[in-house]
């Protein structure tokens, strides 16, 4: 089994999900006493990672996550996973200082969203998730269409993001509000609804909506146990 190396702590409640979801998957597919091997460098979100976000210095922020990355690969780590959508917008420069592959959550997401023939989707996070081509880009240029939502909403999905969610409070008046956003998408025309936010699925019942609802932190364990348990059944297929 590949070692996996983790970057969480943006939030810590989001990357408890991580965690959970791939050693369950992992002891689903080998039995036993089986678990994901994995290494951690989980950060402190307000001091490392979010102060950053306020003042839009994503240079600091890069480096926060690359020197994570290059602790995880000093620590054995085979491949990296970043438990943060945002994060991703440092994929390229943890790529390039590391060398090591890093299970993407965006092209995971967008895999999925493609394969189930979706054209048109809604993709909820935060405003850089929202906004930002590094995020948009996979759905893009698989033909899928994102449907622009109001300023509005953009705020206040990132307020529900980073005032709630990230300190681990799930407020029912902000689930009610989401409810009430997907509803709005689906007389839109939207097809789906990508939450592009780890940590969105504490707020979001992905079984009990309008529309189909991606959570983009279980698609991105299943990705993840994928590639730790490949060299595995590949030798098993050669056997």
């Amino acid at each position: 089994m590949r070692k996996l190396g983790i970057i969480g702590g943006a939030s810590w409640n989001s990357t408890a999900l991580y965690y959970d979801h791939i050693n369950r998957q992992v002891a689903q597919r080998l039995g036993g006493l089986h678990s994901a091997r994995l290494v951690i460098e989980s950060l402190d979100f307000e001091d490392d990672y979010a102060r950053y976000h306020r003042v839009n210095d994503w240079a600091a922020a890069d480096r926060v996550v690359v020197e994570a990355a290059e602790r995880l690969k000093a620590a054995g780590a085979d491949g990296l996973l970043l438990a943060s959508n945002t994060m991703h917008r440092s994929s390229e420069a943890i790529a390039a200082a590391t060398g090591l592959p890093l299970v993407d959550i965006r092209e995971a997401a967008a895999e999925c969203v493609a394969t189930d023939r979706r054209t048109r989707i809604a993709l909820l996070g935060t405003r850089f998730t929202m906004t930002e081509a590094w995020a948009r880009g996979p759905y893009e240029q698989r033909g899928i269409a994102i449907q622009e939502l109001t300023p509005e909403w953009r705020k206040e999905v990132d307020r529900i993001v980073y005032e709630e969610l990230a300190a681990g409070r799930v407020v029912r008046d902000s689930q009610r509000k989401l409810k009430t956003l997907i509803t709005e998408l689906g007389k839109a025309k939207v097809q789906a609804v990508v939450l592009g936010c780890t940590e969105l699925v504490l707020a979001v019942d992905t079984r009990a909506n309008v529309l189909p609802v991606y959570d983009t932190t279980a698609i991105h364990a299943r990705a993840a146990v994928e590639w730790m348990l490949a060299d595995r059944e590949q030798a098993r297929a050669a056997a």
